[in-house]
């Protein structure tokens, strides 16, 4: 398939084991995204984004591109703890080479429907945020089939509502195209920010948010210390949806955690709030879907975001099978 490369096995290593004892026994790299597992039972399908065109046409600083190898590399010599006979599948990666970001949205979000469909848990690996269309455009087409709202929760400084360039999508519109989309299609949704940084906001995004019914909660708020008033918001939001499409954008991190980032910031949430969150959401039996974007490997240190985003991959998918 034009614009798709399968993952190299050999990007999952780690120490021998002759028992399952680390994620790179238990993933398995197939070849191509004709999805031929029809096998009813659930399974974890990950997918890497390697694609920052969209952080390009935001202004950000790019590398992205590299994000998803970056993550798997580290998850490799992670323990396992989830089952034995769960089959975790890696489709390799949708790339940009000689195609138009458009094109390959498209095709981004055709593979997630597929994935949703296949009864897998897609786990998309980014790449730049502009992945959070076509993964929200598939999320949402999912439920609306079943009738269902479907609820978006961003970790993010940013909430990422801004309006298209020259009518080009990029990293800083995704949710704003979905919103959008949803309400011409007359297909049910909402969207919650958690992070959400002033200095990173012009009070233009936050009229943006009000207009479009936007729920936000801002940096400041988003601490263990204050999980009480955070939890009162998961919940009311909970309560008008049926699934979760979890978007992990890790610049909402303050950079003293996550420095490999597109968009820095010392300022931010902390890994034990994220996790909080996480447990939370995978215990609502609501998640259907979640990715982790903007990772940027070229500014990374000791792979401490990369590990980062491995970890909250790892702690949610083991929550999830609790």
């Amino acid at each position: 398939m034009k614009n798709h490369k399968s993952t190299a096995q050999y990007n999952w290593k780690g120490r021998p084991s002759e028992t399952i004892q680390y994620w790179h026994q238990q993933v398995r790299c197939i070849d191509d995204l004709s999805f031929q597992d029809i096998n009813p039972k659930k399974k974890i399908g990950l997918l890497g984004y390697a694609v920052d065109e969209g952080v390009r046409r935001n202004q950000g600083r790019v590398g992205a591109i590299a994000g998803p190898d970056s993550i798997r590399k580290v998850m490799g010599p992670m323990a396992y703890h989830l089952p034995e006979n769960l089959n975790i599948l890696d489709y390799g990666d949708i790339f940009g080479e000689g195609s138009s970001l458009e094109e390959l949205q498209k095709s981004t979000e055709e593979n997630i429907t597929k994935l949703l469909e296949r009864n897998h848990f897609p786990i998309i690996l980014g790449g730049g945020h502009d992945l959070a269309f076509p993964h929200g455009m598939a999320a949402l087409q999912y439920t609306a089939n079943k009738n269902e709202t479907l609820g978006i929760i961003n970790l993010d400084a940013h909430f990422d509502l801004r309006e298209l360039n020259n009518g080009q999508g990029h990293s800083g519109s995704p949710f704003l195209q979905i919103l959008n989309s949803a309400k011409t299609q007359n297909k049910k949704c909402e969207y919650l920010c958690l992070g959400i940084q002033r200095a990173a906001n012009p009070s233009s995004l936050f009229e943006t948010a009000k207009t479009t019914g936007s729920w936000w909660m801002e940096s400041e708020d988003c601490t263990v210390e204050n999980w009480s008033s955070v939890k009162n918001t998961l919940d009311s939001f909970l309560s008008k949806v049926n699934k979760i499409y979890l978007s992990i954008d890790l610049d909402g991190f303050s950079s003293a955690f996550a420095p490999g980032v597109s968009a820095p910031s010392p300022m931010g949430f902390s890994p034990d709030f994220a996790l909080k969150v996480l447990e939370y959401l995978a215990k609502s039996k609501k998640l259907l879907t979640m990715d982790v974007v903007e990772l940027n490997p070229a500014y990374d240190i000791d792979h401490s975001t990369a590990k980062l985003a491995a970890r909250c991959i790892e702690f949610t998918l083991r929550k999830l099978w609790e």
